[in-house]
């Protein structure tokens, strides 16, 4: 059998892995979307460097846009294969996927109005939000830890992976000439302390094991000391200098658990009396199906769960689905605290938000998470003056803040701890993805530390015979 990896190589965005057989059977592990690569970004997704019709399965490892925003693509290019995946990942993707054709077809429709009037030809969005709908017929969804039996010689099995809701490392098992070959595709790992999903599982020992390195160079704070900080940048921004506090956040995991950080300090009455706005309808709708799939629920979760049966909304939490709300939020002058998609301010209602709050000194600016180099949530750390925001200029007077502790992603020495569940010797191969080159490399170096041997990090379009 063959290995290719075509996305997230030296990167953290656009994971797709594509293993062949010997027989010809074509599985995509992941299928995700390029964000955040400028003008770049385009290309990068519509030439997919293999042809969708001969793919014949999907195994989906979680539904962030980075891992899945391209199968209705490959669904619009005649893709028919299944999409293998679990019960929490395929209720959001019926809900992401949709947003991300809608998102398009909106940026499309900007675009256009700007090549018109240029005398250029228009262009197509990659899909749009009917594609999206469409494509869901194709998914399968497998409770974690169930074997699943595609065909006769290849087995898939999902355990969990912490990330996020629905998670899960992509066990696969495949037999070619009476031997067989486990495959271990951990997609995103998450940490040991999550403040919603259960922590990372053990899987079964492979032979060929495929891990990210994302934070493959970095050490988080503990959660309780980033916990901590949040509350202080609230208390900062919305208390002692009356501002606004914007925070661009993922609206599947990590705006839930800030919300959930927020419930808690309203039960513990730490909470300033200010008014909460969850500001995104796809942060609202996910929220919901949040709240279908308490088997996901850690230990602690469900220990608040006892007294509090809503963790994810209370008393001066407004979720905002109209457009005119959201336009209205914009002009208020009051404290208050706006949680908005996208994590990386690339796109979304956020990118209003900080554009109308940048320019007041008493506003903060809080950034959550990882964002890829080239979006306007990593040149806003650059420290400069100024920055462009839908071509117009801005003068930076807000303060710029970061808490990289509330990301959905191991550290190092985390993911590391996760690996250990694998017998070395019996690993014949890692390769490390999903993560820049600094990081990766990084990260190669404390594995092999640790005892980890015959380490990769493979470029883009890089192929292996196993």
């Amino acid at each position: 059998m063959k290995i290719r990896f075509i996305g997230a190589t030296h990167e953290v965005t656009g994971s797709k892995h594509l293993i062949t057989t010997d027989a010809g059977k074509k599985i995509l592990l992941d299928c995700g979307m390029f964000q955040g690569k400028g003008k770049e970004t385009d290309s990068s997704n519509r030439d997919l460097g293999f042809e969708p019709r001969e793919i014949d399965h999907i195994i989906l490892t979680h539904a962030h846009i980075d891992h899945s925003g391209l199968i209705p693509y490959l669904y619009t290019l005649g893709f028919e294969g299944s999409v293998i995946c679990t019960d929490a990942t395929r209720n959001l993707c019926s809900l992401m996927l949709p947003d991300s054709g809608f998102i398009q077809e909106h940026d499309n429709k900007w675009y256009n109005k700007k090549l018109a009037k240029k005398g250029l030809p228009t262009v197509k969005p990659i899909y749009t939000h009917e594609d999206a709908v469409a494509s869901m017929k194709l998914f399968i969804s497998v409770a974690i830890n169930r074997k699943f039996k595609i065909d006769e010689n290849i087995t898939v099995q999902f355990t969990n992976a912490g990330h996020m809701l629905g998670s899960a490392v992509a066990n696969v098992s495949i037999k070619e000439n009476g031997k067989i070959t486990k495959i271990a595709y951990t997609g995103d790992v998450g940490r040991p302390t999550n403040r919603i999903v259960k922590p990372p599982a053990p899987f079964p020992q492979a032979d060929i094991l495929i891990t990210e390195s994302t934070y493959g160079d970095r050490i988080h704070d503990s959660q309780h000391e980033s916990e901590d900080a949040l509350l202080k940048v609230v208390i900062d921004t919305c208390v002692n200098k009356g501002g606004k506090l914007i925070i661009p956040s993922f609206s599947v995991g990590r705006t839930q658990e800030i919300v959930l950080s927020l419930n808690n300090w309203f039960n513990q009455d730490r909470l300033p009396r200010i008014d909460i706005y969850v500001d995104s309808p796809l942060s609202v709708n996910v929220t919901e199906v949040f709240r279908m799939h308490p088997e996901c629920y850690n230990k602690n979760l469900r220990q608040v769960m006892e007294s509090d049966s809503d963790p994810f909304g209370f008393e001066r939490l407004h979720y905002i689905k109209h457009v005119n709300d959201s336009k209205r939020l914009n002009k208020t002058k009051k404290p208050c605290v706006i949680i908005s998609a996208s994590g990386m301010a690339e796109a979304g209602r956020v990118k209003h938000h900080i554009a109308n709050s940048i320019d007041d000194h008493k506003n903060t600016i809080l950034i959550v998470g990882y964002c890829a180099p080239t979006t306007l949530g990593a040149r806003l750390q650059q420290g400069d003056a100024k920055i462009s925001i839908f071509g117009v200029e801005h003068y930076i007077n807000a303060e710029i803040k970061r808490l990289e502790s509330f990301s959905g992603h191991g550290d190092y020495v985390e993911m590391a701890d996760f690996l250990e569940c694998q017998n070395k010797d019996e690993l014949s191969k890692i390769f490390l993805v999903h993560g820049d080159i600094k990081a990766a490399e990084h990260y190669k170096k404390h594995l092999q530390k640790r005892g980890f041997k015959n380490i990769e990090i493979p470029e883009r379009d890089y192929e292996i015979t196993i």
